[in-house]
């Protein structure tokens, strides 16, 4: 048999992959950007929000960790699907005209959807318990924006976006560097419901 050989942890780069793409998309919801940028959005979801994510969750599974596989698999899907929805509209495929509540109700299930992989986040760390609850929160307020037409809560939307990619951004960033000085450098705080864990921790903290 071959000799065992340590791998890395793809984590971060997933959660950088979603956390740069978001606060680029973010800025734009914001308001802080000009609406045209969202062709420079379109690309980067693809080669980098989505793609790099889909592939840390194939190496999340090949681990054997669910949390990273489901999470990281999800949201990168989430990256294609908003790339292929503008992309496509924009081409003429077809038309969004009058489908802004229906993006909304997509939106809001993807809130629902965030909800519930936070509830796991509660026995990993503060850092992606952070990230986890603004991201719910950051659908939440676009979804129910673009479904009632209330413009307001799309721009409300875009500053916590800016807040949740900009923390997925830190925990990536905490996760290379605790592992290149091989301790705990950059602190990422510990379990927010510590108890008896016999599964393997999804990120190290």
């Amino acid at each position: 048999m071959p000799a065992h050989t340590e791998t890395g942890d793809p984590a971060p780069l997933g959660l950088v992959a979603f956390g740069l793409t978001t606060v680029l998309l973010s800025l734009v919801n914001a308001g802080l950007l000009t609406g045209d940028g969202v062709v420079v959005v379109v690309p980067l979801a693809f080669a980098f929000g989505g793609t790099m994510q889909i592939l840390a969750g194939i190496m999340e599974y090949r681990e054997g960790n669910t949390f990273g596989t489901v999470a990281f698999s999800s949201y990168g899907a989430f990256w294609w699907w908003f790339g292929l929805l503008e992309l496509l509209g924009v081409a003429g495929v077809f038309s969004l005209e009058g489908l802004t509540p229906v993006v909304g109700v997509a939106l809001l299930l993807w809130g629902v959807f965030t909800t519930y992989m936070w509830v796991s986040t509660f026995r990993l760390n503060w850092g992606l318990w952070s990230v986890f609850l603004l991201l719910a929160v950051t659908f939440y307020l676009l979804g129910f924006g673009d479904f009632l037409g209330v413009d307001w809560l799309v721009v409300a939307g875009g500053y916590v976006g800016i807040l949740t990619g900009l923390a997925a951004m830190y925990v990536s960033f905490a996760e290379v560097t605790n592992w290149a000085f091989d301790r705990s450098v950059v602190p990422l705080g510990g379990t927010p419901f510590p108890g008896d864990d016999r599964r393997r921790e999804t990120t190290a903290d």
